[in-house]
């Protein structure tokens, strides 16, 4: 076997995986199939999967991105509570997304200029949004939105019968597989977390790099919120919790590498998938949701495990 097909079997690994889980969630409850059901599933992972696609670009570079459920959190509560005060949905909806973009920015700065490993930068600032949204709210949800529209079907609206989440993530998903594999920004991304030495040897700013993918980690995470507060109608201070989690394991069940460098966005999206799909099928089976829990560990270390052998 030649080593081209061994990439590409490799790389189809994840979708396998779907296919199969698929099949044995169906069997043991064939209500998995229908047309409701898999809207629903698709409309859960709408807001990981965006989270995902973003958590991929940072992880490339070989780092990591713990702030984006608090991230989530703050800029969410931002946008409720500007359109709580009557602001245009438009307009806040532009403000959560620039905070969003501005968080990710600071911790890509943080880790840039100020030398700090992108595990501690971001665990402290997960720490620092997380408290900074709790000051915002003062420890309470904002509700109270107002009947907007345009901002109500963002989270919960139809397109052609499609939920418009879902619409959001395949966009997401096609522009950003396009800067990914078919720019020169996304070359740069694979080369600084292949050998960043190397990178800036041939010219390439890996600061400037490194603070661009945290900066689209950062929007995404805010785009997410988006949808999340359009669809519960409400900011919670405690939304987001764990959601890096789960980004994180999407990517990596997807076969993109914690060493950076190697991985597609395509495959985070089937990642992103297995999750969702994991999750629905052990509600449908009727699985304890602390069980729950133990078997999304099992299957993260399962693919961590992979990754190692792997590399």
């Amino acid at each position: 076997m030649t080593k081209s097909s061994k990439e590409m079997i490799s790389k189809l690994g994840p979708l396998i995986g779907l296919i199969l889980l698929i099949i044995v969630v169906s069997i043991m409850n064939p209500s998995f199939l229908t047309i409701s059901n898999i809207f629903n599933v698709l409309r859960q992972v709408s807001i990981s999967a965006i989270i995902a696609f973003g958590m991929t670009f940072v992880i490339l570079t070989g780092g990591i991105d713990l702030s984006v459920g608090s991230t989530l959190a703050l800029t969410g509560a931002v946008a409720a509570s500007l359109l709580a005060g009557g602001t245009d949905p438009i307009v806040s909806m532009a403000v959560a997304l620039i905070l969003g973009l501005v968080l990710g920015a600071f911790n890509g700065v943080i880790i840039t200029k100020g030398k700090v490993a992108p595990f501690i930068a971001t665990l402290a600032t997960m720490t620092i949004y997380r408290g900074l949204t709790l000051v915002y709210t003062n420890g309470k949800p904002i509700s109270g939105l107002g009947d907007h529209a345009s901002f109500q079907l963002f989270g919960k609206g139809y397109f052609l019968g499609v939920p418009i989440p879902v619409i959001t993530t395949i966009v997401s998903f096609a522009i950003l597989a396009f800067i990914l594999h078919k720019t020169t920004f996304g070359r740069r991304v694979y080369a600084v977390g292949g050998n960043e030495e190397a990178a800036k040897l041939s010219g390439i700013n890996a600061d400037r790099v490194k603070i661009a993918v945290y900066a689209i980690s950062g929007f995404l995470a805010a785009l997410s919120a988006l949808i999340l507060t359009s669809r519960l109608n409400s900011a919670q201070p405690t939304a987001g919790e764990s959601y890096e989690l789960d980004a994180i394991a999407a990517v990596v069940l997807g076969g993109t590498s914690l060493n950076g460098g190697k991985g597609w966005i395509f495959g985070t999206l089937i990642g992103a998938l297995i999750i969702g799909v994991l999750n629905n099928g052990m509600n449908l089976i009727g699985v304890s949701s602390f069980w729950q829990q133990v078997v999304k560990g099992i299957v993260i270390l399962l693919a961590v495990l992979l990754d190692r052998k792997k590399d």
